[in-house]
């Protein structure tokens, strides 16, 4: 498993938690990183995961407006807390992060969905995506 799948599962971790526990993401984020910091050989996963969470954190108004426009009637709040998160991670890197192709974003994505959520999620995951991306 690369270096960026264990940082994509890492920042799914924090924003589920955040989103879970009714917590802000900063708070979350800054225990992490109190925990990474005593992690030295998972340094490589926190760096990107901590990139991908502060982006989040920078552009959330942005990444849930293109959800939202996207997931055809499925308000955020209706979404399971899993896709919720996916998608805003798979939706910063599509937008803002141009080192990571958008077929690699959404591949990653749908397989999380897929590991972690609903059967459905996958495919869910998938559509809201791809038409995020090719709007982008």
């Amino acid at each position: 498993m690369s270096a960026r799948t264990k940082a994509r599962k890492r920042a799914l971790d924090i924003l589920f938690q955040a989103d879970v526990r009714g917590d802000e993401v900063a708070t979350i984020l800054a225990a992490e990183a109190q925990r990474a910091a005593n992690e030295p050989a998972r340094e490589a996963s926190w760096l990107y995961a901590r990139e991908i969470v502060d982006g989040i954190i920078d552009n959330q108004g942005e990444i849930d407006e293109q959800i939202t426009t996207f997931a055809k009637d499925w308000p955020l709040s209706r979404m399971p807390a899993v896709d919720r998160a996916l998608l805003r991670i798979a939706t910063w890197e599509i937008l803002y992060n141009d080192e990571v192709p958008t077929a690699v974003a959404i591949d990653e994505a749908v397989e999380l969905a897929k590991e972690f959520s609903t059967d459905e999620s996958g495919a869910f995951v998938n559509g809201v995506l791809a038409r995020i991306a090719r709007s982008s």
